[in-house]
């Protein structure tokens, strides 16, 4: 296990490749982020509900996953190197003090986590080759900074110009009993997408990106019935796509 990233599952060739960038609220120990720690089990910090479903995912044959082993807030894998947010000096209404780097603090933010994040998640793929990958997040029922917004949706589609998996996936899902789900919500993949726009569009590789409302995936019982879900639906589309 690396600092910025753990693997786990089948990694062989042709199988499902589960991608998420925040599955990890964990700040290394030389970090200080000069926060209240309370906000490390907050929806700022870490997709909450993801780390668990993924491993119950590897354990079914034909998973692997990729899982990002630092908190969001110590460096965000889904930004770009230039953009603000990839070491965030805010959130949701919270000041990340810690964050307050200079140009050397921040090359050596990148150099620690964001840059061999990304080359072994390259790495991987070149290895494994995924009939397509699974990028999971989970989202907030509520924002603090905008209260009164609603968000109806129990799982959301994201995507950027490539849509196959993204249509299978939307039109499965909405054959599911009793789901609201969101196309290109609770946020557009077409301005937040840096992990999949790296590594699945700009190689022609399939995907679906995938965000969970974290109230249903909180607990032991949410993260079995979700995982259940994906399976049946990433492999159903992983199917059509041949």
């Amino acid at each position: 296990m690396n600092e910025a990233f753990r693997i786990i599952g089948d990694i062989a060739p042709g199988g499902i490749l589960i991608e998420a960038d925040h599955a990890s609220a964990r700040v290394p120990a030389d970090i200080d982020l000069g926060i209240d720690p309370a906000l490390l089990h907050a929806h700022i910090a870490i997709d909450i509900g993801v780390a668990g479903i993924a491993e119950l995912l590897v354990q079914r044959p034909g998973f692997a996953a990729f899982l990002g082993n630092v908190s969001r807030l110590v460096c965000d894998f889904n930004r770009e190197e230039q953009e603000p947010g990839v070491a965030p000096v805010a959130s949701d209404g919270h000041a990340i003090a810690g964050n307050a780097l200079d140009h050397a603090g921040r090359q050596a933010r990148l150099d620690r986590f964001h840059r061999p994040y990304h080359a072994a998640l390259t790495d991987l793929i070149d290895r494994m080759q995924p009939a397509l990958i699974l990028s999971l997040h989970s989202f907030t029922p509520r924002l603090a900074s905008r209260p009164d917004e609603q968000r109806p949706w129990h799982i959301g589609i994201l995507y950027n110009q490539d849509r196959r998996g993204a249509a299978l996936a939307l039109d499965w899902l909405r054959h599911e009993p009793g789901l609201v789900v969101g196309d290109q919500q609770p946020y557009s993949g077409a301005l937040l997408n840096a992990t999949m726009d790296r590594h699945a569009e700009a190689r022609g590789i399939a995907y679906v990106g995938v965000e969970v409302r974290q109230d249903l995936i909180g607990d032991a019982a949410g993260q079995a019935q979700w995982a259940d879900r994906l399976e049946r639906m990433v492999r159903a589309v992983a199917d059509r796509l041949g």
